[in-house]
């Protein structure tokens, strides 16, 4: 009878009947990097690390997921880094407007801007690319801080219940900042006196830093790997999700130390805007962060994350490799878990 009640549960997710957490379509070459997903009427939308954006659609979370098309019709608007195929996107939905922002940079440097573009409809076509909403290392308003010392990519933007807005970005350097939001959505607050919040930073460096590191490319203090930051919200708590440890274009034959590899982990406060504990007490700011998914199985490397509402339940869905695949940056499969809460905190379940 538990089997069967399990069972049911998994099926009202859209999730398998096999149970398995996590999506392979090998097949299809289904692969992906960085998912932002969005259930709009009976469609799940999938949009991920391609050129110009790629939308997938599927019946359900479990797919099977088609490629349909693409966010944007061409490069991106904003002269910086792979303008052709922006990094991790997220998308959200107000108001019948679709919003997605985007990454555009460089690997291992920090001159790079957070972009957005707009639809009416969360499908390809019909998008406008407003272009930088953030940017580091150059570019207006790149000199006031904590543009100076972060890294504008891996958006995530949250909308609270009183219609705050608030774009939570960062990758390595000085970790995650959080800056309030226009009305329209597309620009900051202030562009002078930003309101900027300190969420998360990882104080060790993974590594020794390269000799030709600099202030825009390559840390001088080391690589401080923390990234890919998301916020949900859960039962009066605001949960700050990111990805901790090396991740993309891995050599399959000089893997990180076991336990130095992609690992998602969380914090929570009562306020969207932090500060962010651990399970332990410790501030997200100081180090903390408590690992809610890492690697198991035939599952490697889980990382850039994001939670959705599928009716009653909350799931955590990410990128992972499989190591009898590959661990190349393409090699990535989607995957997901359901979570449920004990004491406030949530769990993933296998």
């Amino acid at each position: 009878m538990l089997f069967l009640l399990a069972l049911v549960g998994f099926l009202s997710l859209g999730l398998s009947a096999s149970l398995t957490p996590h999506i392979r379509d090998v097949d299809n070459a289904n692969h992906t990097h960085d998912p932002t997903i969005l259930h709009v009427g009976d469609t799940f939308y999938l949009y991920n690390v391609g050129e110009h954006i790629f939308i997938h659609t599927a019946p359900s979370m479990a797919g099977p997921w088609k490629h349909v098309g693409s966010v944007l019709d061409a490069n991106s608007v904003i002269a910086k880094g792979d303008r052709a195929v922006p990094w991790a996107p997220t998308v959200i939905a107000l108001d019948g407007v679709y919003y997605c922002y985007y990454s555009v940079s460089r690997a291992g440097c920090r001159d790079s801007a957070v972009g957005v573009a707009t639809s009416n409809s969360p499908g390809p076509g019909g998008w406008h690319d407003h272009g930088v909403v953030v940017q580091t290392g150059t570019g207006n308003g790149s000199d006031v801080s904590p543009y100076t010392v972060s890294n504008a990519i891996d958006p995530s933007t949250l909308i609270t219940p009183d219609g705050r807005a608030y774009l939570t970005f960062g990758s390595y350097w000085k970790g995650i900042y959080q800056v309030p939001l226009a009305k329209d959505l597309i620009s900051p607050l202030s562009t002078t006196e930003p309101d900027a919040v300190h969420l998360a930073y990882e104080p060790n460096a993974v590594s020794s830093p390269n000799r030709k590191a600099n202030t825009i490319c390559g840390d001088p203090t080391g690589p401080h790997a923390i990234e890919g930051a998301f916020i949900s919200y859960h039962d009066g708590f605001y949960y700050l999700w990111f990805s901790h440890g090396r991740c993309c274009n891995l050599d399959k034959d000089n893997l990180p130390p076991a336990g130095q590899e992609y690992s998602i982990r969380v914090g929570r406060s009562t306020n969207p805007r932090g500060p962010f504990f651990d399970q332990s007490g410790k501030d997200l700011v100081n180090g903390g962060g408590t690992v809610i998914y890492g690697s198991n199985g035939e599952t490697y490397a889980p990382g850039g994350q994001g939670v959705i509402r599928v009716g009653e339940t909350d799931v955590l869905y990410y990128h992972y490799q499989n190591k009898t695949v590959g661990v190349a940056f393409s090699d990535a499969f989607l995957g997901f878990n359901p979570l449920k809460y004990v004491n406030g905190w949530p769990v993933a379940q296998a």
